[in-house]
């Protein structure tokens, strides 16, 4: 099958699975009652709608933003959380709702205010330098630094009923998301994205080195500019709305190399689909778990994630040992 041809089949598959959210839950809803006098059709308008589309969009940018990462790092294992926008971004929603900060909006802004301070540290430490190494170390830095603060408000949160809603918020999830937590978010994510999908020429001419970029012709420094930016934006505005979901990022570009090949840029576009797919399937899976509760979706994503990368470290075992 061409190139084409593969990626007319995700968009299938993601279409197929955005009509199979819209349907699923603990009260089903089918097609014909949709576009119907049937009263089960609000549930659609106002409950199933914003989430679908929510979970596409943000699988799409997970999955976009750890396939742009792991070209311009050339690690397969990156992932959005190496940067530390994303630890960042929980600190300030963690911080709002310790502090009782004004409700969604508050939180959804405490986040963004986040990952923007994560951006600009980010820049700081990486400034005159345009090596992946020095990126790493920043986000690591990063990284480590929020979630230490972060630990450090749930441990002094004079409310426990405010630890309950920290400790609810950081396991991710789409549920209860309505278009109030939809149309701040989708600006955000669309900016960050079209950041990412430029990137795919340069990170391609980064695969043979940074001087044979350079020699290309490739700015390492606006390369980096983009990668930070729209990463920020992207992830801060996912993490804002949704809580913290990761393994996309890691899990999805693995996949779909075998499929699409190697080369960075060509797995940008597949990459996003790809995250939109697995997202809005494992957010069905959720709503249809026994019980009367849903599983989070963070939670979900680990149990996912977590077996597909133990069994990626047994085959590369055997076969080191062949």
């Amino acid at each position: 099958m061409s190139r084409t041809g593969k990626l007319i089949a995700m968009a299938a598959l993601v279409t197929l699975l955005f009509g199979l959210s819209l349907a699923a839950g603990k009260v089903w809803v089918p097609v014909s009652a949709w576009f119907s006098a049937d009263p089960r059709w609000w549930i659609v308008i106002e409950l199933r709608l914003p989430r679908a589309v929510l979970g596409l969009a943000i699988g799409a940018v997970l999955g976009l933003s750890g396939a742009v990462l792991q070209g311009y790092l050339r690690n397969p294992l990156a992932d959005p959380a190496v940067v530390g926008v994303s630890s960042s971004a929980a600190l300030g929603a963690v911080a709002a709702i310790v502090f009782g900060i004004a409700g969604g909006a508050g939180q959804f802004g405490c986040a963004m205010l986040g990952a923007g301070g994560a951006m600009a540290l980010l820049a700081a430490l990486t400034w005159r330098s345009e090596s992946a190494v020095a990126f790493i170390l920043a986000g690591t830095v990063l990284a480590s630094l929020s979630g230490a603060v972060t630990a450090f408000l749930i441990s002094i949160a004079p409310d426990p009923y405010a630890v309950a809603e920290v400790i609810d918020w950081l396991m991710g999830a789409l549920t209860d998301r309505g278009w109030a937590d939809v149309l701040p978010a989708l600006p955000l994510l669309a900016a960050g994205s079209a950041m990412l999908l430029v990137t795919g020429r340069a990170l391609d001419a980064l695969t043979l080195g940074e001087a044979a970029a350079r020699s290309m012709g490739i700015r390492l420094g606006r390369l980096q500019a983009l990668v930070v930016a729209g990463t920020g934006l992207t992830i801060g505005a996912s993490v804002a709305v949704t809580g913290v979901v990761g393994f996309v990022g890691l899990v999805v570009p693995h996949l779909l190399r075998p499929v699409f090949g190697h080369r960075p840029s060509a797995l940008l576009l597949p990459s996003a689909l790809g995250g939109a797919a697995l997202v809005l399937g494992a957010d069905s899976l959720c709503r249809l778990a026994p019980g009367p509760s849903e599983i989070r979706l963070g939670v979900a994503m680990a149990l996912i994630g977590a077996p597909f990368f133990l069994a990626l470290l047994l085959r590369q075992r055997r076969a080191a040992w062949i």
